[in-house]
């Protein structure tokens, strides 16, 4: 008999385990649209300098594995939302995926959370700025475009996860065992 009541206890714990897990994505998901739709009323979310609110929750792997589902579904859905070109909604999402999954393997070291969605994004959004959109600079190079694009993304990703996103890390720290329940 304590067999069948170990299993029903561990069948019961799985589905809400899952659930739980199922709900912080759904709320990371949603937060990073609203937070993206307020950076774009105010012209900060997409091309050369990007400055998205939404870019500082790529620091909640630091917390909870529910956060690289959520972050990739909300980048997803904002950049079809706010009316992106294909292949920014498709590379720029894959690149807060890339940035969240990097977050989540360096969750040891505090400090390394916004790394990786910095790196992933400067690297990936000027070949999608250049590429998908076509913003080339007249009188510049590709390479110089390249380049040009990659400081300015990359600034508006150190303000975005560096800045903004360890402020919420260390924020959300003191609160992590509640939010983040297990």
């Amino acid at each position: 008999m304590k067999t069948q009541n170990t299993q029903a206890v561990s069948v019961k714990t799985a589905h809400t385990t899952h659930a739980l897990f199922m709900a912080q994505a759904a709320m990371i998901a949603a937060l990073y649209i609203v937070l993206t739709f307020l950076a774009n009323a105010f012209g900060l979310a997409n091309y050369a300098v990007q400055v998205r609110f939404s870019e500082a929750l790529t620091i909640l792997p630091y917390f909870t594995p529910a956060a690289v589902p959520g972050l990739f579904i909300g980048c997803l859905l904002s950049n079809i939302l706010t009316g992106c070109a294909l292949p920014d909604i498709i590379f720029g999402s894959l690149a807060t995926l890339l940035g969240a999954l990097g977050t989540y393997a360096l969750r040891k070291w505090k400090w390394c959370a916004p790394v990786c969605p910095i790196l992933a994004n400067t690297i990936i959004v000027p070949f999608i700025l250049v590429y998908g959109y076509g913003l080339l600079i007249e009188g510049m190079s590709l390479i110089q475009c390249l380049g040009f694009y990659c400081l300015t993304v990359g600034a508006g990703e150190v303000i975005s996860c560096g800045i903004l996103g360890m402020i919420l890390l260390t924020a959300l720290q003191k609160y992590a065992g509640r939010l983040f329940a297990k």
